[in-house]
């Protein structure tokens, strides 16, 4: 296999009733769309764009089956024949283009964010304020109904099949482990008595629409959580699974509320994917390796080593959704890498905002933002590489603009070039190698190693003037910042100047998490899927229940001190999907992180500060300041003087916390509205 050979990836995949062209399966992701007003006009944009790009199966969010299995008071359901025609809009749009879709039913259980939930015992979720209810028996049977209902109008909508939620500690999952099912009636206790539940919706659906409809099972393969699966009776129930007609088994990993992260950026790339070859092994039909399968070469791997017959991607099509057909394409060097970072998809969706993409701020914006030809091109000068800068200067000279694009710097990328520095955050290499190649398609001039002034830009004869200058790390007024001890976070990560055994940051915002976690880490490369197993407690011999086991963090050689100014909780601001883990990696290595410190001075032999009332004298070697950034834009007021038309785009803009992703949507949108 090369680079640029996938024969497995786009390989066909027969069910017998039907094909699926390839083995890319686009896994459900909840967007926000669903429940907008117009939502099915820019649904089925969102999902025409994908199967363009060449997906071959689609699974839409998650449709509730009845208003108590709604993710969300106004959350999406199909229960009514009235929400058939709205979906059809989506299928034929799909259609069009070759793929299949399937409808994702869900019934969020105990997650259902409402105070109606219900659940098969009365137990509240960690991260769900509402208690539920404890089914009844009737209850129990009339939603068994309901799932076989909404799976007919899924087919009447022109859906190719369903895929049957049973994962992720939603309602079905809850009914399968003893963690949230505490029932003694013929819907508890035994395994046998626990999985009724799936296994009769499966049965339910099956009959009511006939052999010829694709039924996907999502199944939780490795729970995470105690008191979840064991793999026997994950086998148990795939078996019988397949046994009531499931064409596909599709891998479910991990609960919400599990305390080892799955999808992060530190996840290594396919770190699960030995859990579904495990359970492939006893199957027969077709199973789905999911989570950070993020390029086609990973995913060749894992369908050319035997570990499963098809990958999900979901946030990788948010990136790229013409991912499918630039490897097909012999491009996949082009393709906008999917960086795992959760700050524009899922923390806008457990936010209820509507998702988008860091990298590709078109995600769920098909429908207006449009990138067209410009009806004047014009001549135009950008002053910075950073991320802003990248997206402004592609999508101009994509539109026809004749863009010149500078940077004082050796290479683009502006704050990324620090940021890819951090360990568990490789990935942004990736958005660097494609803004790089991007620059080059489309004809981007650009000139590295130069400094601009007024003078040099007024004699370039530029329409307009894009500055996109970024940050300089913010001053404190603390006595003593002055002696040589005292770095600033580009002195760390830029300047890599050294640093001792014993450190006080300044400011635990982003930046003070990435610097604590730069100096706590001894390999700064991306540790390999057994080390990080190991890291975070994950039993793959699955002796224990949920295969959890007592994790082995990596000890510090280092002690940090993490400070902030603010009483409230170290590292709140942090990303709502990602910053428990940050907080839990800090935490292994046994960084001090403090709040409600009050900085008096900066001593040769370490920092006075007050806490709790109590002055204290930290004896460190240095102290890293990390709080926060000032835009830079000293040209601004110069050439708007000077008669220029002058636009500020990115952390130049907006300083308050380095900010990619509003950088590249706020670039993004102005280079589309010239």
């Amino acid at each position: 296999m090369t680079e640029t050979s996938y024969p497995h990836l786009l390989k066909p995949l027969d069910l017998g009733f039907t094909q699926i062209k390839n083995r890319v399966l686009m896994g459900s992701m909840h967007t926000g769309l669903e429940e907008q007003r117009d939502r099915y006009e820019k649904l089925a944009a969102f999902y025409e764009e994908r199967a363009k790009g060449g997906v071959g199966l689609i699974v839409t969010g998650g449709i509730g089956p009845n208003f108590r299995g709604r993710l969300a008071p106004f959350g999406s359901e199909m229960s009514r024949p009235w929400h058939v025609a709205k979906h059809r809009n989506v299928t034929e749009r799909v259609h069009q283009y070759g793929a299949k879709i399937c409808m994702q039913i869900l019934h969020a259980g105990r997650y259902s964010y409402h105070p109606f939930s219900v659940a098969p015992s009365a137990i509240k979720a960690p991260i769900n304020p509402f208690k539920p209810k404890a089914m009844s028996q009737r209850q129990i049977h009339k939603t068994i109904k309901h799932y076989a209902r909404a799976a007919r109008l899924a087919q009447k909508a022109g859906y190719d099949g369903v895929e049957i939620m049973g994962s992720e500690g939603y309602l079905i999952n809850q009914f399968l482990c003893p963690r949230t099912n505490k029932r003694e009636d013929q819907w508890g206790g035994s395994f046998t008595n626990r999985m009724r539940f799936a296994v009769q919706i499966v049965q339910a659906v099956r009959k009511k629409v006939g052999d010829h409809f694709i039924i996907i099972f999502r199944l939780s393969m490795l729970d995470l959580v105690d008191d979840g699966h064991t793999l026997d009776e994950v086998l148990q129930l795939g078996k019988a699974l397949e046994q009531e007609g499931v064409n596909i088994i599709n891998t479910g990993i991990g609960w919400h509320e599990a305390r080892v992260p799955t999808i992060v950026t530190s996840v290594p790339r396919a770190a699960f994917s030995w859990i579904t070859e495990r359970v492939r092994r006893e199957l027969t039909v077709p199973v789905v390796a999911v989570n950070r399968i993020n390029t086609p070469a990973i995913a060749e791997q894992i369908l050319a080593s035997g570990q499963a017959d098809m990958v999900s991607m979901a946030r990788p099509l948010l990136a790229d959704p013409e991912l499918v057909n630039k490897a097909a394409q012999q491009q996949a060097d082009k393709i906008n890498t999917c960086i795992a970072c959760n700050q524009a998809c899922l923390d806008h969706v457990f936010e209820n905002k509507r998702a988008s993409c860091l990298v590709n701020p078109r995600a769920c914006y098909e429908t207006e933002l449009k990138i067209t030809p410009a009806a004047q091109p014009r001549r135009l000068a950008v002053v910075g590489a950073g991320p802003a800068g990248l997206a402004f200067a592609c999508t101009a000279a994509e539109r026809g603009h004749q863009v010149d694009l500078f940077d004082k710097g050796s290479e683009i990328g502006g704050q990324f070039n620090y940021a890819k520095q951090i360990p568990g955050k490789e990935e942004f290499f990736e958005t660097l190698r494609y803004f790089a190649g991007r620059l080059y398609d489309t004809g981007v001039n650009l000139k590295l190693g130069q400094s601009q002034s007024v003078d040099s830009l007024i004699a370039g004869d530029y329409d307009e003037i894009i500055l996109a200058t970024g940050v300089l790390p913010r001053k404190v007024d603390i006595p003593g910042v002055e002696l040589p001890h005292v770095l600033s976070y580009l002195d760390v990560l830029r300047d890599h100047k050294a640093v001792g055994e014993k450190v006080a940051v300044i400011g635990a915002g982003g930046i003070g998490f990435d610097v604590s976690e730069y100096l706590t880490t001894a390999n700064s490369l991306a540790l390999d899927e057994e080390e990080w197993s190991q890291r975070w407690g994950i039993d793959k011999s699955y002796q224990q229940r949920g295969g959890l086991k007592s994790p082995q963090p990596e000890p510090s050689e280092r002690e940090v001190w993490l400070l902030q100014r603010k009483p409230s909780k170290v590292g709140k601001g942090l990303g709502k999907t990602s910053g428990w883990v940050h907080r839990a990696e800090l935490k292994s290595k046994a960084v001090h992180m403090w709040n409600g410190v009050t900085y008096h001075k900066i001593l040769p032999e370490g920092i006075e500060i007050e806490r709790d009332g109590e002055r204290q004298v930290l004896a460190v070697d240095n102290v890293v300041i990390c709080a926060g950034q000032v835009p830079q834009r000293e040209l601004q007021q110069q050439l708007i003087d000077a008669g220029q038309k002058v636009h500020l785009i990115g952390g130049a803009d907006v300083a308050a916390e380095l900010d990619a992703k509003r950088a590249i949507r706020q670039g993004t949108e102005l280079a589309v509205g010239l």
